[in-house]
């Protein structure tokens, strides 16, 4: 397994107003799955990309990724560790508006004191049909292009896993099916293990497996 998560638990406050977010939640991805995490708001979802990702410590449980417990780890060797394992797309794309397109997607990997592969992510723009927009701000682009270009980002460093929270919020249904199906191609044309959290349904039958997450806990796991 490329990823699990033992005995998750993340709680708010103590006592009567306790918030239990997550509890007592076991998950495990093998590399190469898509899985689509899905719930109602307030479910928990979100809660458990986060930890998963290395944004937000659990109150107790582990999180394992290429066999490393990531919470052992001292704040710094975390965020370093974070940047090179876990691509992140997020509803809101991220992007820096003043950088172009090139710019923002080599960002992390500058950030990391290294040369960007420029064949490889030259492939990537090509396989999300963006290349030639390469030295286009932001602000000129398509809300899907934008969101092409967060996946370009996720991938660029090649990351054992990718993370993608809610990655078509802010799109039209047209844009966030071209969206999907991209991402879709382009983790199984990179070997990349890809978590997909979503309120919609139609989203998640995209995934190899459906977690469903209810009131904090995994309520049921489906295979496509």
């Amino acid at each position: 397994m490329i990823l699990q998560g033992k005995k998750l638990c993340k709680y708010y406050g103590t006592g009567e107003s306790q918030v239990k977010a997550i509890h007592d939640v076991d998950f495990a991805v093998a590399k190469g799955e898509f899985i689509s995490i899905v719930g109602q708001s307030g479910a928990g979802k979100s809660t458990l990309m986060h930890i998963i990702g290395g944004l937000d410590a659990p109150t107790s449980g582990e999180v394992i990724i290429n066999g490393t417990s990531i919470y052992t780890m001292p704040m710094s060797p975390l965020a370093v560790f974070r940047r090179r394992q876990i691509g992140f797309v997020f509803q809101a794309f991220n992007l820096v508006p003043s950088l172009n397109v090139w710019e923002n997607i080599i960002l992390p990997i500058g950030l990391d004191g290294k040369k960007a592969e420029v064949s490889y992510i030259e492939d990537i723009l090509n396989t999300l049909g963006i290349y030639e927009k390469r030295t286009s701000l932001p602000t000129v682009l398509s809300g899907g292009q934008q969101q092409r270009v967060a996946i370009a980002r996720a991938l660029a460093a090649r990351p054992a896993i990718v993370l993608a929270d809610e990655p078509t919020g802010n799109l039209d249904s047209r844009s966030s099916n071209n969206v999907l199906d991209l991402l879709r191609l382009s983790v199984e044309k990179y070997n990349q293990t890809l978590i997909v959290v979503t309120h919609n349904d139609e989203v998640a039958k995209l995934a190899d497996r459906t977690v469903r997450v209810v009131d904090g806990s995994i309520a049921a796991e489906v295979e496509q």
